[in-house]
């Protein structure tokens, strides 16, 4: 039976952030600051992207919003994880009632917090803070058939971009809950980015030797029995999750929009990965916050030639690396409009120079 043809997927319009006329006046004021050339290091290097994203010589960081995407995993039940699938609504609801690690950066960096059931595994009960996007109870377990459906997968792209669509402000950070989702993030890393399982996949919540090495087993009957799924649509319906899929899509819209796009780990790099395979300009609006613990992540950043802001050994998700590295946004910000040019201040520049 020949596979159901779909409508092309709308995706927004990305407009690419190059501007050389822009990046050049950029360069000049940064290089005029009160200070050697160079000397405030990747903090320039992180104005400059910021100033081509909101194509200004002014970066203007306004209402930032985190938003945190759960969804079950199937696979869940081939033990590829140290905990049950039950965590995942339990953790949904310690977010919901302030007590996770993203609710207290969130407070302490003044961004507002919404909760997606991109796909959750169990009803969840009305929140203010919560928004039903429900695709399914979770997906398929991907060692035996697809995780989702082609028109699942294209319903959590749409969510996505809706949700995005929705929001004030021009920064956005992105989140995940889901037992398992490493194991999801590990397959489309490996077959969007032609890496090997093994050094794709890790320890996720802390598996020990034996455990790791059965979750690449299964991974890698995962990839085989899904070997013709090689284009990113398909990758992503065959061996994704849902809450990969709506992130994706709200990367997606974030980027049509021109807003900022803090990616935090391995499971919302997966998710990049598969926003710039349907739209490459995707990655000009993205700050890559943090390299995390888990074995592909470093290799996934490195894949898409990103350096991120911070290494600090976290392997949490949730969001919680891209609202650390918020701070060193803002003083990017922060010293490209404030800072004193050696003409404005009366202080001599380099000699020669």
């Amino acid at each position: 039976m020949n596979a159901p043809d779909f409508p092309p997927l709308l995706l927004p319009a990305i407009e690419p952030s190059a501007d050389a006329s822009l990046e050049a006046r950029l360069r000049h004021k940064i290089a005029h600051k009160t200070k050697p050339l160079g000397a405030l290091g990747r903090l320039e290097d992180l104005a400059l992207l910021l100033g081509l994203i909101q194509r200004s010589e002014t970066i203007a960081l306004r209402a930032p919003q985190m938003v945190v995407f759960a969804a079950d995993h199937g696979i869940a039940a081939e033990g590829v994880s140290a905990y049950p699938q039950a965590v995942t609504v339990q953790m949904v609801g310690n977010m919901l009632a302030g007590g996770a690690a993203i609710n207290v950066f969130a407070r302490q960096h003044g961004f507002a917090l919404q909760v997606v059931d991109a796909g959750v595994a169990a009803g969840l009960a009305a929140h203010p803070q919560l928004l039903q996007r429900k695709i399914a109870h979770g997906t398929r377990n991907i060692r035996h058939e697809p995780a989702m459906t082609a028109v699942q997968a294209r319903a959590a792209l749409q969510a996505g971009m809706d949700i995005v669509s929705s929001l004030p402000g021009n920064v956005v950070a992105f989140g995940e809950m889901g037992i398992a989702n490493t194991s999801a993030a590990a397959l489309l890393f490996a077959r969007l980015a032609g890496v090997g399982i093994e050094e794709a996949t890790g320890r996720g919540t802390g598996l020990d030797d034996t455990q790791l090495a059965h979750k690449r087993q299964v991974l890698a009957d995962a990839l085989a029995r899904h070997a013709g799924a090689t284009q990113p649509l398909d990758a992503l319906a065959a061996l994704g999750g849902f809450e990969i899929a709506m992130m994706a899509g709200a990367m997606l819209q974030a980027a049509s929009e021109r807003r900022v796009v803090l990616v935090d780990g391995f499971i919302a790099g997966a998710a990049a990965l598969v926003a710039r395979a349907l739209a490459p300009a995707v990655q000009d609006y993205m700050v890559f916050c943090h390299c995390g613990d888990e074995q592909g992540h470093r290799l996934l950043l490195a894949h898409l030639k990103a350096q991120p802001l911070l290494d600090l050994g976290l392997r949490l998700g949730e969001g919680t690396g891209a609202l650390l590295a918020w701070p060193l946004l803002q003083s990017a910000a922060n010293f490209l409009h404030e800072m004193a040019s050696f003409e404005s201040a009366g202080v001599s520049g380099k000699e020669g120079a």
